[in-house]
């Protein structure tokens, strides 16, 4: 049987898109400059994958998300990754998990995920919830009060923030659409850039003194 070479091209064009759509789809780091020595390369869009055959239960296992995280820090919580660094199985699945741990009026800050939506459920503790919509839909505030068994999620990329409203340690888990999230804190992103930007550029987009940049800018500076 003879086939046709648009039928071919075809073919081949579907295939390339399904595998393109296939878990995570989006770059699994920040940016990717072109290289023309592939001595000098890396690898994108993942791990290097081990021989299936040398495969073990033990790249599928993590052991400790029942072990609360040292909320003794300036925002009062803290964040346990699972991700492809700690189950090297994850490479190419397109998930990974959270645990999340509030100090008595802790907070998450304001943050974002590149590259994930977050489905999140608190199982002990008060917690306040919402994410900030884009330009586009005026920035508006999605919010609720989560009580233990409740679940909230948090669209990919949009602003998000989670704070402990009640006067006992919180505890939530979040599932996460990507082997490597990334996240963005936007208070330590904006003040703390290395090298800083510029404190006359930061007064004029959020209206400030310029004393008070330059004071925010030495409490975040990495």
């Amino acid at each position: 049987m003879r086939f046709s070479k648009a039928l071919i091209l075809f073919t081949i064009s579907a295939l390339v898109i399904s595998f393109a759509k296939a878990y995570d789809p989006s770059p699994l780091q920040d940016f990717c400059v072109a290289v023309g020595d592939l001595n000098n390369g890396v690898f994108v869009n993942g791990k290097f994958c081990k021989d299936p055959m040398q495969a073990k239960a033990e790249d599928f296992f993590y052991s400790g998300l029942n072990q609360a995280g040292n909320t003794d820090n300036k925002v009062k919580s803290n964040v346990t990754t699972v991700n492809v660094d700690q189950i090297p199985g994850l490479n190419t699945m397109g998930i990974s998990l959270v645990r999340i741990d509030y100090a008595p009026y802790g907070q998450n800050p304001p943050h974002t995920h590149p590259r994930a939506t977050e489905i999140l459920v608190l199982v002990e503790g008060t917690l306040y919830v919402g994410f900030v919509s884009s330009n586009q839909d005026n920035n508006r505030l999605f919010a609720k009060v989560l009580n233990p068994g409740d679940v909230f999620v948090f669209p990919i990329g949009m602003i998000h923030f989670q704070v402990n409203i009640g006067k006992t340690p919180a505890v939530a888990f979040a599932g996460l659409g990507s082997q490597n999230a990334g996240v963005i804190t936007i208070a330590d992103t904006v003040f703390g850039s290395m090298p800083p930007i510029s404190p006359e550029i930061l007064a004029q987009a959020f209206q400030l003194d310029v004393n008070v940049v330059k004071d925010l800018e030495a409490k975040f500076k990495n």
